[in-house]
Parts: C-alpha cells; structure tokens; sequence
C-alpha cells in the first residue's frame, strides 16, 4: 500500500527527485534525461494536519474541543437528517398526545408496622422486630396480588365498568372494519373477571417511599373520583386480608398446640426419671468443679505432658545448636555470649589476638619466621582448648535432653493409665448425657408450647394488624397521564439520538472523497484544487468557431462550452482552480522537467478529459505554446469533442503514416494545438504503442517546439496504458470525482502504479458541489472566502 499517513504527507511535502530513479523504472533501462537528475521541489500546500471537524471516519482527538469539533462536523454534513426525523418523531408524539385520553393519578398512604404476628418462633407472639428489605418486598408483592385486586373489583363491581371491560381504542377501531370485528358474543363473568383484572393490574401501583415503612398505593383512572375511591378499597382490602390471615393462624395454632401439649407433658417426665435412675445404677459422682473425677485425672495428666514434652523440646534445640558450633574452629562472638561461658570467651578473644598478631607477623617477617610459627602453634592449642570447653558443656546439655526424655516417657505412661481407667466410666457418661439432654428438650419444648398456646388464645379472641392508613386518598387536580413534558422531552431526546445514529451511519457509508484533508490523509498526496461542477445552460455547439472558416491547410478545434470554459468564463471558480494546476506546475521544477504533464484519473468519467482539455486552453490564452494529447487510445473522448472529424492522428504519427502536421488541429481563439488519437477502434495493444520508442521520439520533438505538453491519459482501473507511459512524462495530476470516486479503490490504484505515484504533482477533486462541500469542510474551506473577491469582479 502506500504506506502509513504519516509517511505518505511527508513524501508529498518532500522534494521528489527524478532521474536516474525514474530512468531505472522505464521500459529498457533506457534514460530520459540523459542520466542527469534534476530535482523538483513539491509544493508544500496544506502542511498542517486535517483538522477534526473533517474527519469523517470518526473522532480523531479524545479531548474535549476536538470531540466538539467532530460532532459540530457530523451535524454540519448529515444536517438533512436531522431537520427530517426530529420532525417526524416530534410529530407522531404530539399525535400521541393528541389522541391518548387524560387520567387522573390518585394515592392513598399506608404504614406496615413493626409488631408482626408469630405463632411458633422463639420469641413472642407480639414482639417487637426489625422488618427486613425482603419482608418489605414481600408486603409490596401481597398489595400487587391477585386476591387484594379480585376483592376490590368484586366491592366495587368493577366488571360492569366499561373503563375495565371495555373493548379499549385498537378493538373499538377495528370494529368499524368490516369482517374484522369479531364474534358479538356476550363475555361470560370469567371473561370479565379476567378482563377487568388485567386492567386493573395495569393501572394500580405500588411503591416503597425510601428506607421507610410507608407504601404509597397508587390507581390511575380517567376519572379522578374513581380513581382515589380504588385506591382507598385497595388498602382496605389489605387491612381485611392481614385480619383473615392472622385470625386463621391463631385458630389453628391453639388446636394443634393443645394436643401436642398432652403428649410433651408425658415425654418430659419419663425423660427425666430415666437420667436420675441411670447415675444412681453407675455410681456416677461430679467433683466440685462440676466435672466426673475421672475426666479431672485425665486434664491434669495431659497438662503435664505438654509443659514436658516443651521442656524436652527445649534441651533437644540447645543440644543441636551446641552441636552445630562445635563444628566450627572458633565459634563467633554471637556464639559465646549466648553460651555465657567466661573461659570461651577469653580463649576466642585471646585467639583472635594471635590472629591478629600471626597477620602482621607474617607480613613483617614471612610465614616461615619461628615467632610466626610459634603463633600458629598456640593458636591451634587455643582452638583445642575452646573445642574441648564446648564439649563439656555439649556433655551437659545431653544430660538434660535424656532426662527430659525419661520424664516425657514417664507422664505418657500415667497418661494411658488414667485414660484406660476412664473408659468405662466415659461409656455410661455419654449415655447418661443423652438422658439428660432428651429431659431437657423435652421440658424446654413443653414449656415453651404452654407459653405459645396460652397467647395464641389471646390471639384468637382479639385479632390485630400492625399496619394503619396514613394518608387518604383524594381525587386528584391534574392529570397524570400522559405527561406531556416527559413525552416531548424523550421524543426530542429520542430523534436526536436516532439522527445521531442515522448520521454516524450513513457518515461511515460514505466512502468517496469529500474533502482535500482526506485526499492528503489518504493518498498521501497534495490536493491541488477543489474544482466545481460545471452546469451549462445550453449544450455544446456542434461545428468549428463562426468566426473562422476552415481552410485545407488549418485544422480548427471545434468550440465546446465544457472543454473550454476557463476561456468563456476566466473570473470562475472553475478557472481559478484549473489556475492553481498552472501556479502549482510552475513551483515544481526546472522548465525542462516540467514539459510533459499527463492526467489520469481512476475510471471513466471522472472529468480529467475535461480538466486537461480546460488547463491547456488556460496556458494557451495567457500566450504561451502549448499541445494537448489525447493518449487515450481506448476511449479517445477529448478527439470526439474537439475534433470529430479527424481521421489521423497521434496513432498515424507514431506509425509513420503521416507527418506530425499533418495531424494537428488549432483553437482559433487561444491558438493552442490539439493532436487526436486518430484511428484506433480497432487497436489491440495500445500499450505498447504508449511504451514505444517512436511515441518518446514525438514526445520529445514537441518538447522543443511547446512551452507544455498536456496529455490526456486513459483512466488507471479499466486498462494499464497510463503505466506506459513512465518513459515520457514528467509529472501526473490524478482527478477524482467529488462524492463519487472511492477511497479505497483510488488508494489501492495508486500503490499498484508506484512509479505514478512517485511523480505525482497532486490531485484534484472535480465536479464538487460547493454549497454541498462547505458542509463537510466548515471553517477551512477557503473557496468561500474567495466570494468576497467577487464584488472586486476578481472571481465570479
């Protein structure tokens, strides 16, 4: 490809170089310009990067004025789409609105109290607890449910109200529809009932206020009286259904409860004759600690063990380190002191005074010197001295160690002793235990179930609800439904976000070239110019100028408004664009390098016939020699226009048919020199033609004779002619189609025609609408600004 935008703005901004890099890339290995290299130096337009707001593939910044900038340049370019579905969304909600019936929102207050009733907890039937989020949840789900709402469309007939068992507007609608009406069949009372619930369920609701106990029951009718009267019998009904619920519970409980007294009454007393008859048969005594004497024993045993086993484990860490020092020649001052033995410490500091000694002496008198020998002799007796210190005190620590052990052996010993001895003592213990604990269930559970019984009878005879009525509901003043702010506030909210998408959507559709920041970002290349799409009034004239008649030996360019307009209209856009190609070619070498400049574009019909026909008219009516060339051999549609009668041409030349002038045609006006393709419809390989040494010989006889050579390429998709022709011209002018040519096709192009692309004077985009373009390049677009040269008459 062509390489990252980064690289490819820099080689436009660069200057290129051809020559003996060009040479080496025409057919042959042939040189052009004699193997000297001529630099041309590329206008630098544009330096600076595409600013944001013309990014079209997406947001190229991440702060916050570039984001800005980006959405300001979506809503600049797809502001059709915006100004087309806010409308339309706008619209269908104020029909919504306009066709919705308005009703009335009505809300009763009520608090679910702390005092629950409990017929078999651990704690009181009445006691005071903490409701939990789940228990208030579940309070919501009991208000929502179908048995409150059947109670309260039974109290108030709710099944005989139209409003709940109305065909509602679709079925009303649809009824007016012949054939679509359905059956006339009168509802059965369970099709009502239905009806009426699903109705009422859709209208009613219930809401927590915060963290608090107050639920706030909340009905929508469409008529406000009606609508607080439901929501009254909804809490009501609540209140009637807490009574039945705790009423039922109570009566029950006190039946089940008093039968399964008389049972744990008889159970709790045989339980607690069987413990007191089985300590007596096995003389089971506690000690004044409230433990079995034996269980006693065995603490005290197994206390001993571990402090000696510790004490053990003590002597056998001293003896492994004293074990471990001994195999060290002089133990180090660390060592010693945690030994604490006053004759090691003064052998291993009088060693360490000879070793001193023995170093120095060795250094003054040598290793062999009798004293050094001497020192070495007493230092070796100081090492045997200190070894055989820590080997008493080794002698000593391995007593303790083996008389820990013996006591360690001896308390393991009395340990099984005393724990074999309990073992049958252990046996009745545990079963002893089960009797005592099966006695004490049961007394726990008698109790406890007397207690339950007795207030389960108070209960029973005085049923109560913790919850109470904290606010009545009354008919409300206002509507509630729709809310007409929030239905316009979303429908607004809601279009802008459609666009939104709609825009980003058809933004990334577009694939074409809009802008010269994307041609430069893309291909990596200068635009040159944005030229205007040319809209003439009356069709080109068929014939050659009026004023000049034809003559044998002249040849006259027939007049065609498009093919010639910057000579009709010199003050346009149109011109001043094809004029910056000129300015542009003028900067970009020597007068040698620059003859020869061919224009392509990627496919047919893109404008270039129209952008050489018009750039070389321009050099021509400013004085200067100048040849336009039709090369485009395959579809030579610049020969149709401005010379439909000719019969010979550059083919005829190349082939040595004819002379070259013999086959040139003049503008009468602008005195610039066209030479057709000629016959070529039956060609086949036109390539080769372009690639010949006769076309570079042409090529280059015009060069002496014109100030420019204008050549008229085929386009680089449908054929390669264009890449024949390396061996001729200096520069390319690649022409794109505003809005039509595609970026990737023209990208891929180009990588494919490197040597092209080295020679590359830059792009123009043609048939731009410019209205439509300042959209897309908002504040750098400069050919608006140009428009204030108008009132000079600088520019039309």
């Amino acid at each position: 490809m062509l390489g990252t935008p980064g690289t490819r703005r820099e080689k436009a901004l660069k200057t290129s170089s051809f020559g003996t890099r060009e040479s080496s890339a025409a057919a042959g290995g042939s040189t052009l310009f004699n193997d000297t290299e001529i630099k041309v130096p590329m206008l630098q337009i544009n330096k600076a990067a595409p600013i944001a707001i013309d990014d079209p593939e997406g947001l190229r910044g991440s702060s916050f004025p570039q984001l800005f900038a980006s959405f300001k340049g979506l809503l600049r370019r797809q502001l059709v789409v915006f100004l087309v579905l806010t409308p339309c969304i706008t619209a269908l909600a104020l029909l919504y609105l306009f066709i919705t019936p308005p009703s009335f929102t009505a809300n009763s207050l009520i608090e679910i109290g702390t005092r629950k009733v409990q017929v078999l907890p651990q704690q009181a039937v009445l006691g005071d607890i903490t409701l939990d989020a789940q228990t208030v949840d579940t309070e919501v789900q009991i208000l929502n449910s179908p048995k409150v709402s059947l109670s309260v469309i039974k109290q108030l007939r709710l099944t005989s109200d139209p409003e709940f068992v109305g065909d509602g507007l679709f079925k009303s609608v649809l009824k007016l529809v012949p054939g679509a009406g359905g059956s006339d069949e009168k509802p059965s009372e369970l099709q009502l009932t239905n009806r009426a619930l699903g109705a009422f369920e859709s209208r009613r609701t219930v809401t927590r206020r915060g963290q608090t106990y107050l639920m706030e029951i909340g009905f929508r009718s469409l008529d406000p009286i009606k609508s607080a009267r439901i929501a009254n019998a909804i809490a009501d009904a609540y209140f009637s259904d807490q009574f039945e619920a705790k009423y039922e519970a109570a009566r029950r409980a006190s039946a089940w409860l008093e039968d399964r007294i008389k049972e744990l009454r008889t159970q709790a007393s045989g339980a607690d004759q069987a413990a007191v008859s089985f300590r007596r048969a096995n003389n089971i005594v506690q000690s004044g600690k409230g433990l079995l004497m034996n269980e006693q024993q065995v603490s005290e045993a197994n206390t001993q063990l571990i402090l000696a086993r510790a004490a053990t484990a003590e002597s056998k860490a001293r003896l492994d380190r004293i074990l471990e020092v001994m195999r060290q020649d002089v133990p180090d001052a660390s060592v010693a002191d945690a030994l604490k033995n006053d004759v090691i410490i003064h052998l291993r500091n009088q060693f360490l005074d000879y070793a001193a000694r023995e170093r120095i002496w060795t250094d003054r008198y040598g290793a062999n010197h009798l004293a050094t020998i001497n020192l070495r002799t007493q230092m070796l007796q100081l090492q045997q001295n200190i070894k055989d210190e820590m080997k008493k005190i080794a002698g000593s620590y391995k007593s303790d160690y083996e008389i820990a052990v013996a006591r360690e052996q001896s308390l393991s010993s009395s340990l099984a002793r005393v724990v074999s001895e309990s073992q049958s003592t252990n046996q009745a213990e545990i079963q002893l235990r089960e009797l005592e604990s099966t006695a004490q269930s049961y007394r726990t559970i008698y109790d406890n179930f007397l207690q339950r019984y007795m207030e389960s009878i108070q209960q029973q005879s005085f049923p109560i609800t913790e919850s109470r009525l904290v606010g009545l509901a009354t008919p409300p003043d206002h509507k509630s439904h729709p809310n007409t702010f929030l239905v316009l506030a979303i429908s607004t909210a809601g279009s802008l976000m459609l666009s939104l998408g709609v825009a980003f959507f058809r933004n990334s559709l577009d694939r074409t070239f809009r802008t010269s920041a994307q041609v430069e970002e893309i291909l990596g290349t200068n635009c040159i110019a944005t030229l205007p799409a040319l809209k003439l009034a009356n069709p080109p004239p068929d014939g050659i100028a009026k004023d000049v008649a034809p003559t044998v030996l002249q040849r006259i360019v027939h007049k065609d408004d498009l093919f010639r307009y910057v000579v009709d209209f010199p003050l346009s856009q149109f011109a001043e664009g094809v004029r910056t190609l000129k300015v542009v070619m003028d900067l970009s070498g020597t007068l040698e390098s620059k003859k020869v400049i061919g224009i392509t574009s990627s496919l047919p019909d893109e404008g270039k016939s129209t952008v050489a026909s018009n750039f070389a008219h321009l050099i021509a009516h400013a004085g200067e020699r100048v040849i336009l060339i039709d090369c485009d051999l395959r579809n030579p549609s610049l020969s149709r226009r401005l010379a439909p009668d000719a019969d010979v041409g550059l083919v005829d030349v190349i082939a040595g048919k004819i002379d070259l002038g013999d086959a040139l045609w003049t503008d009468t006006t602008t005195r610039m020199i066209f030479l057709p393709a000629g016959a070529s419809s039956r060609l086949l390989h036109t390539n080769k033609i372009l690639a010949s040494e006769a076309m570079r010989n042409s090529i280059n006889s015009l060069r002496g004779l014109f100030d420019y050579v204008v050549v008229d390429l085929p386009p680089l998709a449908p054929v390669v002619d264009t890449r024949s022709t390396i061996n001729f011209i200096n520069s390319y002018v690649y022409v794109v189609e505003w809005g039509s040519t595609n970026r990737d096709m023209a990208e891929k192009l180009l990588a494919e025609a490197q040597e092209i692309y080295d020679r590359l004077l830059g792009v123009i985009m043609n048939k731009a609408d410019m209205n439509v373009m300042s959209r897309y390049e908002g504040l750098a677009s400069h050919y608006k600004y140009r428009k204030s040269y108008s009132r000079y008459g600088y520019i039309e």
